[in-house]
């Protein structure tokens, strides 16, 4: 038996402001951050022969202020844990998450959106961590063990049965079922497969894209993705620059980070459809369905992508009824965990949308590659179209990184491995980066550094 005894939330933020890793048209001085979720309990880990108690590792990302307040709603929503026992919660995951969401006064406060949301995840995502880590296997392989059954029940199907029905989704499991084990194999040989943004950031030089794009084609990325959307003429002279180090073979893709309207799009897209762009990723307000779908007739053969500020599996519904995305890039810290991405890879599998997850962020990268491979193993079951995002920042600070590597086919994640959802801090990180009071936020001064960050 494993009882949780209590928890810890910290607020931690990194200065990746400092060197403009994570600039974008909309946001320009990103503190990468993340309130993270730590339950504890009173058994020990199997995995630590040390005699540590097991604990699972959540989190959900922002960037920066306000930080703090997604850390105080997620310490409020995982009291509600305190004195429960793992292996109850292991055997119906789906219970959990409807008790959590069930808190009436804090439902108000979204409903599922905003911050409640955000504490959500971040609370479901140590929860999830946990029920693997007291398995002994990596959160994929936990997923893609259940039964159809047992995965249509962890997913939050709730207003969806307009475009989803339950007996649909246990239609797509069972079909996938027979052949999971080829799929996990195919993965143990090739991985899966990524592209880098980590290249492409607004505030880098000119010089320094070149030179990032030609490593990034060095390491064996197929696929590289670039901030747009602050000046038609910056944005012509830096995808001249990437189509020439890229060539005419490999993918690019471009990001707006929501800062045209709907007209505008349209018009600086057909400036920019010179450089072939296989997407533009959210050209316009993320809420804006109806506007999406108005841009994805204008700009075809170019494909619109979106989904990393997308509240909430109803808002993929509609995206999804309404024809307006061709990639789907929901995100480990926006939806409430593993319940709600199901829901929303359940949709995507209904509608034949590809998922290429969102992971620009602080332990994005260590939570989606779980989320990939649960897709293309037992949902999706297909690798056409999919490609899934990787930013080299910010690994060094996990106890089980995420890896990338050149399987001969591309640059691709390596299957995750350890137990649990690779979402554990070091403490030595906690205690440098906690907010206000680690040792780099009381003690160090942020200077501005002019090393250059290199995607391997």
């Amino acid at each position: 038996m494993a009882t949780i005894t209590g928890v810890r939330v910290e607020d931690v933020r990194f200065p990746t402001s400092v060197t403009a890793d994570g600039s974008d048209a909309m946001n320009k001085d990103a503190d990468y951050s993340a309130a993270y979720v730590v339950l504890e309990t009173d058994a020990p880990d199997p995995d630590d022969p040390g005699g540590a108690r097991l604990s699972g590792y959540g989190l959900t990302f922002t960037i920066g202020r306000g930080n703090d307040i997604v850390a105080e709603a997620a310490r409020q929503q995982a009291s509600a844990l305190v004195g429960r026992d793992v292996d109850e919660l292991a055997a119906d995951m789906g219970a959990v998450y409807r008790d959590l969401t069930s808190d009436s006064q804090l439902r108000w406060l979204g409903p599922e959106k905003g911050v409640v949301h955000l504490s959500l995840a971040a609370v479901l995502n140590a929860a999830w961590d946990l029920v693997a880590r007291r398995a002994g296997k990596p959160l994929w392989r936990v997923l893609v063990d259940l039964t159809p059954e047992e995965l249509v029940d962890v997913a939050d199907l709730r207003y969806l049965s307009d475009a989803l029905t339950r007996d649909e989704a246990l239609a797509i499991l069972r079909e996938r079922e027979g052949t999971k084990q080829e799929r996990i194999a195919h993965l143990e040989r090739t991985g899966y497969p990524v592209y880098t943004t980590s290249a492409g950031w607004l505030g880098y030089s000119d010089d320094k894209l070149r030179r990032l794009c030609q490593e990034a084609v060095d390491a064996g990325y197929h696929h590289v993705k670039l901030k747009v959307g602050a000046s038609l003429e910056e944005d012509v002279r830096r995808l001249t620059i990437a189509r020439e180090v890229l060539g005419p073979d490999r993918a690019l893709m471009i990001d707006a980070n929501q800062v045209w309207d709907v007209p505008q799009a349209i018009e600086w897209m057909r400036e920019l459809a010179r450089f072939d762009p296989l997407w533009i990723e959210e050209p316009t307000s993320p809420d804006d369905i109806i506007g999406h779908a108005a841009i994805r007739r204008a700009v075809a053969p170019i494909g619109v992508a979106t989904g990393e500020h997308c509240h909430n599996r109803v808002m993929f519904k509609q995206l999804f009824q309404a024809e307006a995305i061709d990639y789907c890039q929901l995100d480990t810290g926006r939806l409430a965990s593993i319940n709600e991405i199901v829901a929303v890879l359940l949709l995507a599998a209904k509608f034949g949308v590809p998922v290429c997850p969102h992971a620009g962020g602080v332990g994005l990268c260590e939570m989606v590659q779980h989320v990939s491979v649960l897709d293309y193993v037992a949902i999706g079951g297909d690798l056409d179209g999919r490609v899934t995002e990787y930013v080299d920042h910010l690994h060094e600070h996990f106890t089980d990184p995420c890896l990338v590597a050149d399987r001969g086919a591309g640059t691709a994640y390596v299957l995750p491995s350890r137990p649990g959802y690779s979402t554990r801090m070091y403490e030595e990180s906690l205690d440098r980066f906690r907010f206000p009071h680690g040792t780099y936020w009381v003690r160090d001064t942020p200077v501005r550094d002019t090393s250059e960050h290199v995607p391997h």
